[in-house]
Formats: C-alpha cells, structure tokens, sequence
C-alpha cells in the first residue's frame, strides 16, 4: 500500500496545505508540495467524516495530512516544544500518513470560529479549554464529535490535529 492523494474535486474539501506556504507559525515555507496524502485507512476515515459533516451543511478545510520527515526536523528546530511538535527522532503520526489537521468551513468556503488560529501554541488551543466564547466552544465541539465519529483520535493540545487510533501500528514514511 502507498499514500493515496486527497485533492478539493476528489473530496468536496478545500487545502490550504499550510506548510508548503508562509502562512504558519514559522513564517517560512517548510516544504514546497501543495498537494495532500494520507494512508489508506486514514484516508477512508476522512471520508467518513466528511460525509457526516456534510449532514450538517459543513465541509473541511484541510490545513496539513502527511508531513516528511525533513519537514518535521524543520518545525522541530523552529518549536522544539514536545507539547506541539513531535521530536523528529520519535517520529510524528503525520509522517506516518496517520494524521490530518483540518478545520470546519460553511459550504461558501468560510471558516468557522474556533476561538483561536490554526498552529496557535497555547492553553486555549487544547481541546476543553475553557476560555471560548460560546460559538467556538460549539464549533469546536462539532468538529470534535464528527472526528471522533468518523474513528479518529484527538491529539489533547491541539484543536485541529487528529489522528488514527494506535499509530505506532503503522511506519514512518522515510519520502515521498
């Protein structure tokens, strides 16, 4: 099996593959692919969430799935901050191809409020964090019960990062 290719026409989704462009939290392009891939069971997980957040008129901005290995020692040397980045040498579950980072978008492509940014690194970024307004509080709780739904896992600092229960089943991907 290899990496299957998710693009906006194949899944009703929009990318903004945010590390292959300046806009993150570096302030620097960390790889130059705009394209998305995860493995295959992640993929037929993001299908299932997919179709239940259409259900709810919604859809999913993709923000960041499979991540190559020098793209994780680059964010590493930028936050080496084990409660956000994944220590290279342990091996992320986004190099894995496990892993997706994604946010809640209406049908017109706009984002809903999540109360903080994409790769915000603090308290109110984790999952129960309970300084939110109440519309965030909501969005966040949706995302959360279509992820978990569709099978996959929450990764507790992170709002946006889910991945597929019991990674270290599967390999870390050396390229692509």
């Amino acid at each position: 099996m290899s990496l299957i290719e998710i693009t906006e026409a194949s899944h009703n989704i929009i990318l903004d593959m945010r590390y292959a462009t300046m806009n993150n939290f570096t302030g620097k392009q960390i790889y130059d692919c705009q394209r998305c891939f995860l493995w295959p069971e992640a993929l037929y997980h993001l299908e299932k969430a997919i179709d239940l957040a259409a259900q709810l008129g919604l859809r999913f901005k993709i923000l960041d799935a499979y991540r190559p290995q020098y793209a994780q020692e680059r964010l590493w040397q930028v936050c080496p901050n084990p409660d956000y980045i994944t220590p290279p040498e342990r091996g992320s579950n986004h190099t894995r191809g496990i892993a997706v980072d994604l946010t809640l978008i209406t049908p017109d492509g706009q984002e809903l409020d999540m109360g903080t940014a994409f790769d915000s690194f603090e308290p109110a970024s984790h999952h129960g964090a309970i300084s939110l307004s109440r519309t965030a509080a909501q969005n966040r709780y949706t995302l959360l019960g279509i992820m978990m739904s569709a099978g996959w896992d929450l990764y507790p600092t992170e709002w946006w990062h889910y991945q597929l229960f019991n990674p270290h089943q599967f390999d870390l991907i050396s390229s692509r």
